[in-house]
Protein backbone atom coordinates (compact mmCIF):
# COMPACT_ATOMS: atom_id res chain seq x y z
CA UNK A 1 0.00 0.00 0.00
CA UNK A 2 1.31 3.54 -0.92
CA UNK A 3 2.09 5.47 1.73
CA UNK A 4 -0.61 8.12 3.13
CA UNK A 5 0.55 11.82 3.99
CA UNK A 6 -1.09 14.73 6.81
CA UNK A 7 0.11 17.94 6.49
CA UNK A 8 -0.23 20.16 9.43
CA UNK A 9 -0.48 24.16 8.44
CA UNK A 10 -0.61 26.61 10.97
CA UNK A 11 -2.03 30.17 10.30
CA UNK A 12 -2.31 33.68 12.07
CA UNK A 13 1.09 33.09 14.39
CA UNK A 14 3.35 30.91 15.98
CA UNK A 15 3.30 29.25 19.49
CA UNK A 16 -0.44 27.86 18.64
CA UNK A 17 1.07 24.12 19.56
CA UNK A 18 1.43 22.86 15.98
CA UNK A 19 4.03 20.27 17.74
CA UNK A 20 1.30 18.66 20.23
CA UNK A 21 -1.00 18.53 17.12
CA UNK A 22 1.01 16.79 15.26
CA UNK A 23 2.11 14.29 17.69
CA UNK A 24 -1.65 13.95 18.80
CA UNK A 25 -2.44 12.74 15.60
CA UNK A 26 0.47 10.57 15.29
CA UNK A 27 -0.60 9.03 18.63
CA UNK A 28 -4.03 8.49 17.44
CA UNK A 29 -2.76 6.61 14.40
CA UNK A 30 -0.25 4.77 16.57
CA UNK A 31 -3.59 3.48 18.78
CA UNK A 32 -4.66 2.27 15.69
CA UNK A 33 -1.43 0.50 15.20
CA UNK A 34 -0.94 2.31 11.77
CA UNK A 35 2.35 2.54 11.15
CA UNK A 36 3.23 6.65 11.36
CA UNK A 37 6.48 8.88 11.29
CA UNK A 38 6.59 12.65 11.42
CA UNK A 39 8.65 15.03 9.07
CA UNK A 40 9.20 18.64 10.69
CA UNK A 41 10.23 21.75 7.97
CA UNK A 42 12.14 24.50 9.86
CA UNK A 43 12.64 27.31 7.27
CA UNK A 44 15.48 28.88 8.84
CA UNK A 45 18.58 28.75 6.71
CA UNK A 46 20.69 26.82 9.94
CA UNK A 47 21.50 23.71 8.55
CA UNK A 48 20.00 22.87 12.13
CA UNK A 49 19.07 24.25 15.61
CA UNK A 50 22.94 23.43 17.04
CA UNK A 51 23.79 26.77 17.30
CA UNK A 52 20.73 28.54 18.17
CA UNK A 53 20.33 30.50 21.33
CA UNK A 54 17.59 28.67 23.52
CA UNK A 55 15.71 31.46 24.13
CA UNK A 56 14.92 32.38 20.57
CA UNK A 57 14.23 28.55 19.78
CA UNK A 58 13.43 26.46 23.00
CA UNK A 59 15.46 23.89 23.80
CA UNK A 60 18.14 22.00 21.15
CA UNK A 61 16.73 18.40 20.97
CA UNK A 62 19.12 15.65 20.28
CA UNK A 63 18.45 12.19 18.73
CA UNK A 64 20.54 8.98 19.15
CA UNK A 65 21.77 9.28 15.41
CA UNK A 66 23.43 12.44 17.00
CA UNK A 67 21.46 15.25 14.99
CA UNK A 68 20.31 18.04 16.65
CA UNK A 69 16.76 18.89 15.86
CA UNK A 70 13.94 20.81 16.82
CA UNK A 71 12.35 20.56 19.83
CA UNK A 72 9.01 18.91 18.36
CA UNK A 73 11.05 15.98 17.60
CA UNK A 74 10.71 15.60 22.00
CA UNK A 75 7.19 15.60 21.50
CA UNK A 76 7.24 13.07 18.57
CA UNK A 77 9.10 11.09 20.33
CA UNK A 78 7.32 11.33 23.81
CA UNK A 79 3.90 10.71 22.25
CA UNK A 80 5.29 8.09 20.29
CA UNK A 81 7.22 5.97 22.51
CA UNK A 82 9.97 5.28 19.57
CA UNK A 83 13.76 6.51 18.28
CA UNK A 84 13.58 8.95 15.57
CA UNK A 85 16.37 9.73 13.18
CA UNK A 86 17.30 13.34 11.37
CA UNK A 87 16.52 12.20 8.60
CA UNK A 88 12.66 13.45 9.13
CA UNK A 89 13.85 16.89 9.74
CA UNK A 90 14.41 19.26 6.68
CA UNK A 91 15.56 22.59 6.87
CA UNK A 92 15.59 25.77 4.66
CA UNK A 93 19.51 25.33 4.83
CA UNK A 94 19.11 21.36 4.14
CA UNK A 95 16.78 22.00 1.29
CA UNK A 96 19.64 24.98 -0.23
CA UNK A 97 22.27 23.44 0.44
CA UNK A 98 21.91 20.65 -1.07
CA UNK A 99 20.37 22.42 -4.22
CA UNK A 100 23.76 25.06 -4.55
CA UNK A 101 25.61 21.85 -4.05
CA UNK A 102 24.19 19.67 -7.05
CA UNK A 103 24.41 23.16 -8.56
CA UNK A 104 28.14 23.44 -8.77
CA UNK A 105 28.81 19.94 -9.68
CA UNK A 106 27.04 20.52 -12.66
CA UNK A 107 23.37 19.05 -11.59
CA UNK A 108 21.76 21.45 -13.75
CA UNK A 109 23.71 22.75 -16.62
CA UNK A 110 22.23 25.01 -18.85
CA UNK A 111 19.47 25.64 -16.35
CA UNK A 112 18.78 29.15 -14.63
CA UNK A 113 18.39 27.69 -10.69
CA UNK A 114 14.91 28.86 -9.27
CA UNK A 115 12.94 28.51 -6.29
CA UNK A 116 10.04 26.65 -8.30
CA UNK A 117 10.91 24.44 -9.27
CA UNK A 118 14.30 23.36 -7.97
CA UNK A 119 14.36 24.00 -4.60
CA UNK A 120 10.37 22.84 -4.22
CA UNK A 121 11.41 19.42 -6.36
CA UNK A 122 14.47 19.13 -3.69
CA UNK A 123 11.97 19.21 -0.62
CA UNK A 124 9.56 16.55 -2.98
CA UNK A 125 12.71 14.00 -2.89
CA UNK A 126 13.39 14.63 1.00
CA UNK A 127 9.96 13.26 1.62
CA UNK A 128 9.71 10.67 -0.88
CA UNK A 129 13.02 9.11 0.86
CA UNK A 130 11.34 9.09 3.96
CA UNK A 131 8.65 7.47 2.56
CA UNK A 132 10.81 5.06 0.70
CA UNK A 133 13.57 4.17 3.20
CA UNK A 134 11.04 3.92 6.27
CA UNK A 135 8.21 2.46 3.99
CA UNK A 136 5.59 3.75 6.71
CA UNK A 137 2.00 3.38 7.03
CA UNK A 138 1.10 7.52 6.82
CA UNK A 139 3.48 10.53 7.14
CA UNK A 140 2.64 13.61 9.25
CA UNK A 141 4.01 16.42 7.98
CA UNK A 142 4.58 19.47 10.43
CA UNK A 143 5.37 22.78 8.70
CA UNK A 144 6.94 25.29 10.58
CA UNK A 145 6.21 28.76 11.03
CA UNK A 146 2.51 30.28 9.74
CA UNK A 147 1.16 30.73 6.45
CA UNK A 148 2.00 33.52 4.65
CA UNK A 149 5.62 33.69 6.04
CA UNK A 150 8.21 33.88 3.63
CA UNK A 151 10.52 31.58 4.68
CA UNK A 152 7.95 28.44 4.37
CA UNK A 153 6.23 29.77 1.17
CA UNK A 154 8.23 27.28 -0.98
CA UNK A 155 7.82 24.53 1.38
CA UNK A 156 3.85 24.91 1.17
CA UNK A 157 4.43 25.35 -2.66
CA UNK A 158 5.55 21.76 -2.53
CA UNK A 159 3.54 20.34 -0.32
CA UNK A 160 0.84 21.37 -2.66
CA UNK A 161 2.11 20.28 -5.89
CA UNK A 162 3.12 16.82 -4.23
CA UNK A 163 -0.39 16.53 -3.14
CA UNK A 164 -1.18 16.39 -7.12
CA UNK A 165 0.07 12.43 -7.13
CA UNK A 166 -0.11 11.31 -3.55
CA UNK A 167 -2.80 10.97 -0.69
CA UNK A 168 -2.55 14.16 1.32
CA UNK A 169 -4.84 15.37 3.89
CA UNK A 170 -4.42 18.90 5.06
CA UNK A 171 -4.87 19.78 8.61
CA UNK A 172 -5.30 24.19 9.48
CA UNK A 173 -4.52 24.94 13.30
CA UNK A 174 -5.89 28.32 13.71
CA UNK A 175 -6.75 30.31 16.58
CA UNK A 176 -10.12 31.85 17.87
CA UNK A 177 -9.00 34.70 20.50
CA UNK A 178 -11.51 35.98 23.39
CA UNK A 179 -12.35 39.33 23.48
CA UNK A 180 -12.96 39.87 27.48
CA UNK A 181 -14.74 43.42 26.35
CA UNK A 182 -17.34 41.76 24.47
CA UNK A 183 -17.43 38.42 26.26
CA UNK A 184 -17.16 36.12 23.25
CA UNK A 185 -14.74 34.24 20.52
CA UNK A 186 -14.23 36.10 17.21
CA UNK A 187 -13.29 34.09 13.97
CA UNK A 188 -12.42 36.75 11.85
CA UNK A 189 -8.73 35.88 12.30
CA UNK A 190 -9.09 32.44 11.16
CA UNK A 191 -11.18 33.48 7.93
CA UNK A 192 -8.28 35.64 6.76
CA UNK A 193 -6.07 32.33 7.15
CA UNK A 194 -8.29 30.48 6.03
CA UNK A 195 -8.08 32.77 2.47
CA UNK A 196 -4.20 32.65 2.84
CA UNK A 197 -4.65 28.83 2.55
CA UNK A 198 -6.84 29.17 -0.81
CA UNK A 199 -4.92 31.47 -2.18
CA UNK A 200 -1.52 28.76 -1.93
CA UNK A 201 -3.84 26.48 -3.78
CA UNK A 202 -4.95 24.28 -0.50
CA UNK A 203 -7.86 23.39 0.90
CA UNK A 204 -7.78 22.06 4.52
CA UNK A 205 -10.20 18.90 5.07
CA UNK A 206 -9.75 19.98 9.02
CA UNK A 207 -9.29 22.94 11.18
CA UNK A 208 -8.42 22.91 14.46
CA UNK A 209 -8.83 25.97 16.37
CA UNK A 210 -6.98 26.73 19.73
CA UNK A 211 -8.87 29.05 21.82
CA UNK A 212 -8.69 29.33 25.70
CA UNK A 213 -12.34 28.13 26.34
CA UNK A 214 -14.05 25.34 24.17
CA UNK A 215 -15.31 26.42 20.93
CA UNK A 216 -19.16 27.11 21.71
CA UNK A 217 -21.56 25.54 18.83
CA UNK A 218 -22.23 28.94 17.11
CA UNK A 219 -18.36 29.43 16.57
CA UNK A 220 -17.63 26.12 14.80
CA UNK A 221 -20.41 26.46 12.60
CA UNK A 222 -19.04 29.75 11.52
CA UNK A 223 -15.63 28.51 10.58
CA UNK A 224 -17.03 25.60 8.82
CA UNK A 225 -19.03 27.65 6.60
CA UNK A 226 -15.83 29.71 6.00
CA UNK A 227 -13.24 27.21 5.32
CA UNK A 228 -16.06 25.47 3.12
CA UNK A 229 -16.24 22.22 6.14
CA UNK A 230 -18.99 20.07 7.97
CA UNK A 231 -19.40 21.38 11.21
CA UNK A 232 -18.07 17.92 12.69
CA UNK A 233 -14.78 18.29 11.09
CA UNK A 234 -13.99 21.52 12.90
CA UNK A 235 -11.99 19.78 16.03
CA UNK A 236 -11.76 22.19 19.28
CA UNK A 237 -8.21 22.47 20.87
CA UNK A 238 -8.85 24.74 23.86
CA UNK A 239 -6.47 24.70 26.74
CA UNK A 240 -6.07 21.21 28.78
CA UNK A 241 -4.86 20.19 31.82
CA UNK A 242 -2.19 18.40 30.26
CA UNK A 243 -1.09 18.01 26.30
CA UNK A 244 -0.96 14.26 26.97
CA UNK A 245 -5.16 14.03 26.83
CA UNK A 246 -4.89 15.87 23.32
CA UNK A 247 -5.45 12.81 21.29
CA UNK A 248 -7.95 11.49 23.85
CA UNK A 249 -9.57 15.27 23.19
CA UNK A 250 -8.98 14.89 19.46
CA UNK A 251 -11.08 11.39 19.23
CA UNK A 252 -14.15 12.47 21.77
CA UNK A 253 -14.45 14.62 18.74
CA UNK A 254 -14.41 11.98 16.06
CA UNK A 255 -10.91 12.85 14.67
CA UNK A 256 -9.94 9.77 14.76
CA UNK A 257 -12.82 7.87 12.92
CA UNK A 258 -12.88 10.94 9.93
CA UNK A 259 -8.90 11.10 9.56
CA UNK A 260 -8.83 6.96 9.14
CA UNK A 261 -11.85 7.39 6.83
CA UNK A 262 -10.38 10.22 4.66
CA UNK A 263 -6.84 8.14 4.66
CA UNK A 264 -8.86 5.11 3.21
CA UNK A 265 -7.29 3.06 6.53
CA UNK A 266 -10.89 1.84 7.32
CA UNK A 267 -9.33 -1.89 7.88
CA UNK A 268 -7.34 -0.66 11.32
CA UNK A 269 -8.64 -1.39 14.21
CA UNK A 270 -8.04 0.46 17.79
CA UNK A 271 -6.31 -1.03 20.14
CA UNK A 272 -8.42 -0.43 23.26
CA UNK A 273 -5.55 -1.93 25.75
CA UNK A 274 -3.08 0.66 24.90
CA UNK A 275 -5.63 3.61 24.26
CA UNK A 276 -6.72 2.31 28.39
CA UNK A 277 -3.09 1.97 29.40
CA UNK A 278 -2.81 5.70 28.31
CA UNK A 279 -5.75 7.07 29.83
CA UNK A 280 -4.40 5.85 33.14
CA UNK A 281 -1.78 7.67 32.54
CA UNK A 282 -3.56 11.25 31.56
CA UNK A 283 -5.49 10.47 35.30
CA UNK A 284 -2.43 9.86 36.83
CA UNK A 285 -0.75 13.30 36.06
CA UNK A 286 -4.42 15.40 36.41
CA UNK A 287 -5.48 13.50 39.19
CA UNK A 288 -2.72 12.05 41.79
CA UNK A 289 -3.10 10.68 44.58
CA UNK A 290 -0.09 13.20 46.43
CA UNK A 291 2.30 15.83 45.13
CA UNK A 292 5.85 16.32 45.11
CA UNK A 293 8.03 19.92 44.69
CA UNK A 294 10.96 19.97 42.93
CA UNK A 295 12.98 23.06 42.18
CA UNK A 296 14.37 23.32 38.65
CA UNK A 297 17.66 25.89 38.95
CA UNK A 298 18.56 27.10 35.56
CA UNK A 299 19.93 29.76 33.32
CA UNK A 300 17.10 30.21 30.88
CA UNK A 301 14.10 29.65 32.84
CA UNK A 302 13.05 32.77 31.34
CA UNK A 303 11.69 30.77 28.63
CA UNK A 304 10.56 27.12 29.43
CA UNK A 305 11.02 25.61 26.47
CA UNK A 306 14.26 25.85 27.02
CA UNK A 307 13.78 23.19 29.71
CA UNK A 308 11.32 21.27 27.67
CA UNK A 309 12.67 17.63 28.13
CA UNK A 310 13.12 18.16 31.57
CA UNK A 311 10.04 18.96 32.32
CA UNK A 312 8.16 16.39 30.96
CA UNK A 313 10.76 13.67 32.27
CA UNK A 314 9.45 14.63 35.39
CA UNK A 315 5.84 14.88 34.81
CA UNK A 316 6.56 11.15 33.34
CA UNK A 317 8.03 10.35 36.26
CA UNK A 318 5.81 10.76 39.19
CA UNK A 319 3.12 9.46 36.63
CA UNK A 320 4.76 6.64 36.90
CA UNK A 321 4.51 6.79 40.72
CA UNK A 322 0.85 7.95 41.18
CA UNK A 323 1.88 11.39 41.95
CA UNK A 324 1.05 14.98 41.01
CA UNK A 325 4.39 17.66 40.02
CA UNK A 326 4.87 21.04 40.96
CA UNK A 327 8.20 22.37 39.48
CA UNK A 328 9.49 25.45 40.66
CA UNK A 329 11.83 27.34 37.87
CA UNK A 330 14.13 29.87 39.50
CA UNK A 331 16.72 31.54 37.69
CA UNK A 332 20.02 30.43 38.61
CA UNK A 333 21.30 34.33 39.19
CA UNK A 334 18.91 35.22 41.88
CA UNK A 335 20.77 32.27 44.11
CA UNK A 336 24.28 33.98 43.13
CA UNK A 337 24.17 35.90 46.63
CA UNK A 338 23.54 33.62 49.04
CA UNK A 339 19.95 34.10 49.86
CA UNK A 340 18.83 30.41 49.09
CA UNK A 341 15.44 30.37 51.30
CA UNK A 342 13.42 29.79 47.69
CA UNK A 343 14.75 25.81 47.98
CA UNK A 344 13.73 25.73 51.67
CA UNK A 345 10.64 23.55 51.09
CA UNK A 346 10.95 21.96 47.60
CA UNK A 347 11.51 18.39 48.21
CA UNK A 348 14.00 17.78 45.51
CA UNK A 349 16.38 20.15 42.92
CA UNK A 350 17.43 19.68 39.33
CA UNK A 351 20.32 21.61 37.64
CA UNK A 352 19.84 21.25 33.99
CA UNK A 353 22.81 21.34 31.10
CA UNK A 354 23.78 24.90 29.82
CA UNK A 355 26.52 26.93 28.53
CA UNK A 356 28.33 29.71 29.25
CA UNK A 357 29.49 31.55 32.67
CA UNK A 358 26.26 33.08 33.85
CA UNK A 359 24.26 32.33 36.49
CA UNK A 360 27.35 29.48 37.29
CA UNK A 361 27.99 30.42 40.83
CA UNK A 362 24.21 30.44 41.94
CA UNK A 363 24.02 26.71 40.83
CA UNK A 364 26.73 25.79 42.77
CA UNK A 365 25.38 27.37 45.81
CA UNK A 366 22.36 25.59 45.33
CA UNK A 367 24.15 21.89 44.84
CA UNK A 368 25.75 23.00 48.14
CA UNK A 369 22.73 23.52 49.67
CA UNK A 370 21.42 20.08 48.47
CA UNK A 371 24.01 18.28 49.57
CA UNK A 372 24.59 19.88 53.09
CA UNK A 373 20.61 19.39 53.69
CA UNK A 374 20.13 15.83 52.73
CA UNK A 375 17.93 17.56 49.64
CA UNK A 376 17.76 15.15 47.01
CA UNK A 377 19.44 15.97 44.44
CA UNK A 378 20.09 15.60 40.30
CA UNK A 379 22.04 17.25 37.96
CA UNK A 380 22.07 16.98 34.39
CA UNK A 381 25.31 17.43 32.21
CA UNK A 382 26.07 20.68 33.38
CA UNK A 383 24.94 20.40 36.77
CA UNK A 384 26.59 17.54 36.60
CA UNK A 385 29.88 18.95 36.10
CA UNK A 386 29.23 22.26 38.93
CA UNK A 387 28.27 18.68 40.98
CA UNK A 388 32.19 18.03 41.02
CA UNK A 389 33.40 21.59 41.17
CA UNK A 390 31.05 21.95 44.36
CA UNK A 391 32.53 19.28 46.10
CA UNK A 392 36.00 19.85 44.86
CA UNK A 393 35.78 23.12 46.16
CA UNK A 394 34.08 22.46 49.36
CA UNK A 395 35.07 18.49 50.28
CA UNK A 396 38.18 18.56 48.55
CA UNK A 397 39.16 21.81 49.86
CA UNK A 398 40.45 22.62 46.00
CA UNK A 399 39.19 26.52 46.66
CA UNK A 400 39.37 27.59 43.12
CA UNK A 401 38.57 24.26 41.65
CA UNK A 402 36.67 25.19 38.64
CA UNK A 403 35.23 24.15 34.99
CA UNK A 404 37.67 25.81 31.96
CA UNK A 405 34.36 26.65 30.28
CA UNK A 406 33.92 29.35 33.19
CA UNK A 407 37.77 30.07 33.97
CA UNK A 408 40.87 29.48 31.98
CA UNK A 409 43.18 30.79 35.37
CA UNK A 410 42.00 28.38 37.91
CA UNK A 411 44.81 25.93 39.17
CA UNK A 412 42.40 23.14 39.58
CA UNK A 413 40.03 22.46 36.09
CA UNK A 414 38.36 19.57 37.62
CA UNK A 415 36.03 19.89 34.79
CA UNK A 416 37.85 20.50 30.96
CA UNK A 417 37.44 20.38 27.43
CA UNK A 418 37.57 17.02 25.75
CA UNK A 419 41.03 15.88 25.01
CA UNK A 420 39.70 15.38 21.20
CA UNK A 421 37.51 18.91 21.13
CA UNK A 422 40.67 21.13 21.88
CA UNK A 423 41.70 21.61 17.70
CA UNK A 424 37.58 21.91 16.45
CA UNK A 425 37.02 24.64 15.23
CA UNK A 426 33.37 24.73 13.55
CA UNK A 427 30.90 25.01 15.53
CA UNK A 428 27.70 23.13 14.08
CA UNK A 429 27.44 19.15 15.10
CA UNK A 430 30.70 19.12 16.57
CA UNK A 431 30.02 18.28 20.09
CA UNK A 432 29.84 14.70 21.87
CA UNK A 433 26.61 14.21 20.57
CA UNK A 434 23.89 11.20 19.96
CA UNK A 435 23.55 7.88 21.79
CA UNK A 436 26.20 6.90 24.33
CA UNK A 437 26.75 3.45 26.12
CA UNK A 438 27.70 4.00 29.59
CA UNK A 439 28.89 0.63 32.16
CA UNK A 440 27.42 1.40 35.72
CA UNK A 441 29.71 -0.15 38.75
CA UNK A 442 28.68 -1.00 41.57
CA UNK A 443 24.74 -2.68 42.20
CA UNK A 444 25.16 -0.35 45.23
CA UNK A 445 25.28 3.00 43.52
CA UNK A 446 22.33 5.09 42.62
CA UNK A 447 22.94 4.87 38.97
CA UNK A 448 23.23 0.97 38.97
CA UNK A 449 19.88 1.06 41.16
CA UNK A 450 17.82 3.52 39.14
CA UNK A 451 18.55 1.49 35.59
CA UNK A 452 18.77 -1.82 36.90
CA UNK A 453 21.68 -3.04 34.54
CA UNK A 454 25.56 -2.73 33.90
CA UNK A 455 25.33 -1.39 30.31
CA UNK A 456 22.80 1.45 29.64
CA UNK A 457 22.76 4.02 26.38
CA UNK A 458 22.02 7.59 26.94
CA UNK A 459 21.92 10.89 24.90
CA UNK A 460 24.77 13.72 25.37
CA UNK A 461 25.36 17.07 23.93
CA UNK A 462 28.56 18.97 25.27
CA UNK A 463 31.99 19.64 25.14
CA UNK A 464 33.36 19.71 28.36
CA UNK A 465 33.82 16.57 30.85
CA UNK A 466 35.32 15.58 34.04
CA UNK A 467 39.08 16.09 34.38
CA UNK A 468 40.96 12.63 34.81
CA UNK A 469 43.46 14.18 36.70
CA UNK A 470 41.45 14.44 39.68
CA UNK A 471 39.30 10.95 39.49
CA UNK A 472 41.46 9.39 42.02
CA UNK A 473 42.01 12.00 44.66
CA UNK A 474 38.35 13.20 44.48
CA UNK A 475 37.01 9.11 45.00
CA UNK A 476 39.63 9.51 48.17
CA UNK A 477 36.85 12.64 49.50
CA UNK A 478 34.42 10.73 49.02
CA UNK A 479 32.98 11.28 45.34
CA UNK A 480 31.62 8.16 43.38
CA UNK A 481 32.14 7.72 40.41
CA UNK A 482 29.40 5.15 38.94
CA UNK A 483 29.44 5.33 35.48
CA UNK A 484 32.31 5.74 32.99
CA UNK A 485 32.41 5.16 29.18
CA UNK A 486 32.99 1.55 28.24
CA UNK A 487 36.34 2.38 27.64
CA UNK A 488 36.21 3.53 31.04
CA UNK A 489 38.25 6.90 29.52
CA UNK A 490 35.22 9.65 30.34
CA UNK A 491 33.37 9.58 33.81
CA UNK A 492 29.50 9.68 33.20
CA UNK A 493 27.76 9.44 36.42
CA UNK A 494 29.10 10.69 39.52
CA UNK A 495 27.40 10.56 43.45
CA UNK A 496 27.85 11.81 46.45
CA UNK A 497 28.53 9.18 49.55
CA UNK A 498 25.73 9.19 51.03
CA UNK A 499 22.00 10.80 50.46
CA UNK A 500 20.66 11.05 47.41
CA UNK A 501 22.71 13.23 45.25
CA UNK A 502 23.58 11.82 41.02
CA UNK A 503 24.72 13.73 38.43
CA UNK A 504 25.12 12.25 34.78
CA UNK A 505 27.16 13.76 32.13
CA UNK A 506 24.22 12.47 29.74
CA UNK A 507 21.00 14.14 29.02
CA UNK A 508 18.09 11.06 30.06
CA UNK A 509 15.97 13.34 30.10
CA UNK A 510 15.76 13.20 25.96
CA UNK A 511 14.75 9.75 25.71
CA UNK A 512 11.92 9.79 28.75
CA UNK A 513 8.06 9.31 27.29
CA UNK A 514 5.05 8.82 29.00
CA UNK A 515 4.79 5.09 28.85
CA UNK A 516 8.54 4.77 29.14
CA UNK A 517 9.85 7.41 32.03
CA UNK A 518 13.54 8.12 32.85
CA UNK A 519 14.75 5.65 34.93
CA UNK A 520 16.88 8.15 36.71
CA UNK A 521 14.37 10.59 36.91
CA UNK A 522 11.97 8.06 38.17
CA UNK A 523 14.73 7.34 41.21
CA UNK A 524 15.08 10.97 41.99
CA UNK A 525 11.00 11.95 42.11
CA UNK A 526 10.52 8.59 44.35
CA UNK A 527 13.68 10.29 46.78
CA UNK A 528 12.08 13.41 46.41
CA UNK A 529 8.80 12.43 47.03
CA UNK A 530 9.91 10.35 50.89
CA UNK A 531 11.68 13.52 51.70
CA UNK A 532 8.51 15.49 50.83
CA UNK A 533 6.88 12.87 52.97
CA UNK A 534 9.60 13.36 55.69
CA UNK A 535 9.38 17.09 55.91
CA UNK A 536 5.77 16.95 56.37
CA UNK A 537 2.78 15.72 58.96
CA UNK A 538 0.79 12.93 57.30
CA UNK A 539 1.61 10.86 53.89
CA UNK A 540 0.48 13.64 51.39
CA UNK A 541 2.18 17.21 51.33
CA UNK A 542 -1.09 19.67 51.87
CA UNK A 543 -1.79 21.63 49.08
Amino acid sequence: MPTKYIVVLGSLMSGLGKGVVTSSILKILDFYNIKALPIKFDGYLNYDCGTMNPYRHGEVFVLDDKSEVDMDFGLYERFLNKNLTGILSITGGKLFGSVIRKERVGKYLGEDVQIIPHLTNEAITFIERVANEEKPDVVVIEVGGTVGDIENSYFIEAVRQFSLRNDTVFINLTYSPRMEAVGEQKTKPAQLGFRLLLQAGIRPSFVICRSNDELPGNVKEKLALFANLEKERVIDDSDDATIYNMPLHFMEQGLDRLLIKDLGLSDARLDKRRLGAWKEMVRRIVHPSAKVKIAVVGKYTGLRDSYASVKEALVHAAASLDTGMEIRWIESTELEKGDLSKLQDVDGILVPGGFGNRGIEGMINAIQYARENGKPYLGLCLGMQLMVVEYARNVALLKDANSSEFSKRSRHKVIDLIYWQRGVKQKGGTMRLGAWECRLSGKDTIAYRAYGKPIISERHRHRYEFNNKYRSLLFKKGLVISGTTKDNKLVEFVEWGSGFGIGTQAHPELKSRLEAPAPLFVSFVKAASRAGIRNYSGNKRPD
